[in-house]
C-alpha cells in the first residue's frame, strides 16, 4: 500500500521560509531610527518547545496611531522609513521585529484603542494563521480603556502584554497549553 506524504499546501509551515521571509523584513524602520525599539520572543508549540520554522508578521500605526496607507483619514505618516510592517522567520524559535511603539487609534466606538501591534502567526500544523495583538504592559491606563482587552477575562489578558526590556519589549506567544495566547477570530 503506498503511504501518501504531507505536501506543502497542507499546512502553513515549514515551507514559509521558502519565498515568504526576506532579509530585512525584521526591520518596520531602521535599527538606528530615533525611538527605535525591538519587539521579541518565543513562538511555543502545546509541549511548550520553542517552534524553530514559524513566522510572525506584524502590522501597525506609527507613534501618531496612523498607518502608513493611502486610506488612512488622518493622512500619511511624518515618520521616514516607517512601513508599519514586520516579518520574522524563528530560526530558534526566537522572533525580532524592530520599530516603533505604535500610538493610539480609534476604536470605532468613540474612544482609543491602547498601543499595540498586529501579530499574525504562521507555523507548521496549522491550517491558516493565527491572529493576535501585542499590547504594552506600561501603558496601563490606555490598556484599562482599551475596548478589546477590556472584552477579556482578567486572567488572559496577560498573554497579550509585552514587559520592557533594555532595548525594547518582550512577549513569548504560545500556541497552546496552560499559557496560551489569546487569538482572535477574524
Amino acid at each position: 500500500m503506498t503511504q501518501l506524504q504531507t505536501t506543502p499546501s497542507a499546512t502553513v509551515g515549514p515551507y514559509l521560509a521558502i519565498g515568504l521571509t526576506w532579509e530585512g523584513g525584521e526591520l518596520v524602520v531602521p535599527p538606528d531610527t530615533p525611538g527605535a525599539i525591538w519587539l521579541r520572543g518565543t513562538v511555543f508549540d502545546g509541549n511548550g518547545d520553542p517552534i524553530p520554522d514559524a513566522m510572525v508578521e506584524t502590522w501597525q500605526a506609527d507613534p501618531d496611531g496612523r498607518f502608513d496607507h493611502p486610506d488612512d483619514p488622518r493622512g500619511a505618516t511624518r515618520y521616514p522609513g516607517f512601513t508599519g510592517f514586520g516579518r520574522s522567520h524563528t530560526d530558534s524559535g526566537e522572533y525580532a521585529i524592530c520599530t516603533l511603539k505604535p500610538g493610539r487609534v480609534p476604536d470605532g466606538e468613540g474612544g482609543l484603542q491602547a498601543p499595540h501591534v498586529d501579530v499574525s502567526l504562521f507555523a507548521r500544523g496549522l491550517l491558516d494563521r493565527v491572529v493576535t495583538r501585542i499590547y504594552f504592559a506600561d501603558e496601563a491606563e490606555a490598556n484599562a480603556q482599551d475596548v478589546v482587552l477590556r472584552g477579556l477575562p482578567e486572567d488572559r489578558r496577560q498573554t497579550l502584554l509585552a514587559t520592557p526590556t533594555d532595548d525594547g519589549y518582550r512577549l513569548d506567544l504560545y500556541l497552546q497549553g496552560d499559557r496560551e495566547t489569546v487569538f482572535f477570530a477574524v
